[in-house]
């Protein structure tokens, strides 16, 4: 039993080890609470539905889902488009690539949210992005204060 345990703790000691790796690896600079960010969106590609994202669920092009290296995984997040006002609410679910970050790319959204912010055809779009406390609780309004930015 003592064996079985001592397996465990190092297992779970090993896991936290390799979640603080990955960090470094996509270059995560989380943000202050409700600190707004504007920059680039863009979104999934279509074959990329049903691959394991970073909290370890399957990607689903028809989910609120999206990718960011700037908030907390499991973080709901109000995403504004700048050119058209339209917004959506998107949870953080996975990371970006280290390469996104540096076209000035703050978040990769699914396609569905990509379809109500209304830049499908567009490929990318700037945007407004602020953490909300629940999907419920978006901030919509922000987006006539930020517009000119």
């Amino acid at each position: 039993m003592r064996f079985f345990l001592t397996i465990v703790a190092a297992f779970l000691f090993v896991g936290a080890a390799k979640s603080q790796n990955l960090d470094a690896v996509f270059n995560i600079n989380i943000l202050d609470k409700y600190q707004p960010i504007t920059g680039k969106a863009s979104f999934y590609s279509k074959n990329l539905h049903g691959t394991k994202t970073a909290t370890g669920e399957r990607y689903d092009n028809n989910k609120l889902t999206a990718a960011s290296n700037s908030f907390k995984l499991n973080t709901w997040v109000c995403v504004t488009n700048i050119c058209n006002s339209e917004s959506v609410t998107v949870r953080i679910n996975d990371r970006m690539h280290p390469k996104m970050a540096k076209r000035g790319r703050v978040i990769d959204l699914s396609r569905l949210a990509a379809k109500k912010l209304d830049f499908i055809e567009a490929g990318i779009t700037k945007v407004l992005v602020v953490q909300i406390d629940t999907p419920e609780g978006s901030i919509t309004f922000l987006t006539k204060k930020y517009q000119n930015h």
